[in-house]
């Protein structure tokens, strides 16, 4: 049982399939993680724990009757608290939904329920998603630091042993930069690969849904259940789910990887591009081109990216802010009010700069199969700090966390970030890869080919009221 807190969910399958371990094993012990790690880490909003043990024995009674559902049967993993979960109240940390219960399950829930999994709780995550800071839960790495956000209880939850894996949103970086600051993997599929129906929404042309786990083999997994179409979701694309575990081979052999020259290597801290870079020259060991490539990228992508977010945001939350605008806490509901103040017209003219941005970065990716760059351009920020300078930017918490990520979000590519690294005060350091539209297998291979030769996925956290 010593040797749980370093199990992915690939080796607690194969412990379950194998009777070395039963279900109710694993959601004991991880339950007792979270009473002596969480009161320090804050990751949990809720805890489940009589109906988590209920789904476990339930699990181990259809594995002992020869119903195994697949590598997810019975395995605790949790649920970031914009997901809806059936009879669970479902706040997306606000005030605001404190009293709602939804009588459905999300679909991404229901295809994680449908599977076996075993709901262990709601995750924190920054208030209605709006923001990056994600309080209070704090970085397990070194609580003195933010998880990043918006789904830092996801992050820091996996990273410390607390589930197996969790779900996350990416509308500017909410997957991606939580894992880059935690230190595990996480992708934001393409849009439309995941439906986000029973999802709060915070902008609906860039909100994407997906997993987050503490391996790529983890992550090929979950996209593989929760993926598909949605009657539901009218943006849930009708389109072919491969098996993404078949193309985890580590043969990267005569991909194209784009480096670029310009903006996404630009005032980032110099161990993360150290890291980054030492994560290309392992590429290029591994027998892929690395292929330089000018980004077609100007500052009209970030502001287009603002006006969009905030503009969609204001409109799904118009009538609640008009009748519950003292439930907000004031740094959404300053930016639902700004929201409301964004002109028609520069919301038109962000969408034409981002069918612009769009078109020129896919012809800039054309003949590449990945673009190679770091996730964030800093590691997690401490608690309180409002804003860093690194290089030449004075930038606050919102702009440092969005700025490598948000453009990806503006074309809905597929995009992951797994750890790469570790700078001189001890946290981790993401590396992004980003695919071609509903190639998340591409982003998969690569990243796993770099995972089967590093062992920073590897690393765990010094815990809090742990004796490791």
């Amino acid at each position: 049982m010593s040797d749980i807190a370093d199990l992915d969910i690939t080796a607690a399958a194969a412990a379950i399939s194998s009777g070395s371990l039963t279900s109710l094993d694993l959601t004991e012990w991880t339950l007792q993680r979270i009473a002596m790690v969480d009161t320090h880490l804050k990751a949990f909003i809720e805890v489940l724990a009589d109906e988590a043990r209920t789904s476990a024995e339930m699990a181990d009674a259809e594995i002992r009757g020869g119903t195994y559902r697949g590598p997810l049967h019975g395995i605790p993993i949790a649920i970031k608290a914009l997901y809806d979960v059936k009879g669970v109240r479902t706040t997306a940390n606000s005030k605001v939904r404190q009293d709602y219960v939804p009588q459905t399950d999300s679909t991404v829930v229901e295809k994680l329920k449908d599977a076996g999994a075993i709901i262990l709780g709601m995750l924190s995550c920054h208030e209605f998603a709006f923001g990056f800071d994600s309080a209070p839960t704090r970085n397990p790495w070194n609580t003195g630091h933010i998880p990043s956000g918006s789904s830092g209880g996801t992050g820091a939850a996996i990273a410390a042993g607390l589930c197996f894996a969790g779900t996350g949103t990416d509308t500017g970086g909410s997957i991606r930069a939580p894992s880059a600051a935690n230190g595990i993997a996480g992708i934001k599929p393409t849009y439309g690969r995941v439906s986000r129906a029973g999802v709060a929404a915070l902008s609906w042309s860039l909100d994407h849904a997906g997993p987050m786990a503490r391996s790529v083999r983890d992550l090929a997994i979950l996209l593989g259940i929760v993926a598909g179409p949605d009657p539901r979701d009218p943006h849930a694309i009708d389109i072919a789910v491969p098996n993404y575990t078949d193309a985890l081979n580590g043969d990267i052999r005569g991909f194209r990887l784009g480096v670029p020259t310009n903006y996404f290597f630009d005032d980032i801290q110099p161990a993360v591009g150290d890291a980054v870079m030492g994560a290309v020259r392992q590429f290029e060991n591994l027998g892929a081109a690395i292929v330089p490539i000018a980004v077609p990228f100007d500052d009209r992508v970030i502001d287009s990216w603002v006006a969009i977010a905030m503009s969609e945001a204001a409109t799904y939350h118009q009538l609640s802010l008009r009748s519950k605008a003292d439930l907000y806490g004031e740094d959404v509901r300053l930016l639902l009010e700004a929201g409301e103040l964004t002109l028609a017209t520069t919301y038109i003219n962000a969408q034409r700069a981002r069918l612009s941005w769009n078109s020129s970065l896919m012809s800039a990716i054309r003949d590449i199969d990945a673009i190679v760059t770091p996730t964030l351009p800093n590691t997690a920020m401490k608690v309180g700090e409002t804003s860093i300078r690194i290089g030449r930017k004075e930038e606050t918490v919102f702009e440092v966390s969005a700025r490598l990520c948000a453009p990806f979000d503006m074309a809905g590519l597929p995009a992951a970030s797994i750890p790469c690294g570790f700078a001189p005060n001890g946290l981790p350091i993401g590396l992004q890869i980003v695919g071609k539209p509903f190639n998340e297998e591409t982003v998969l291979k690569v990243c796993h080919a770099f995972e089967s030769v590093t062992e920073y996925h590897l690393r765990r956290p010094r815990l809090p009221g742990l004796q490791n």
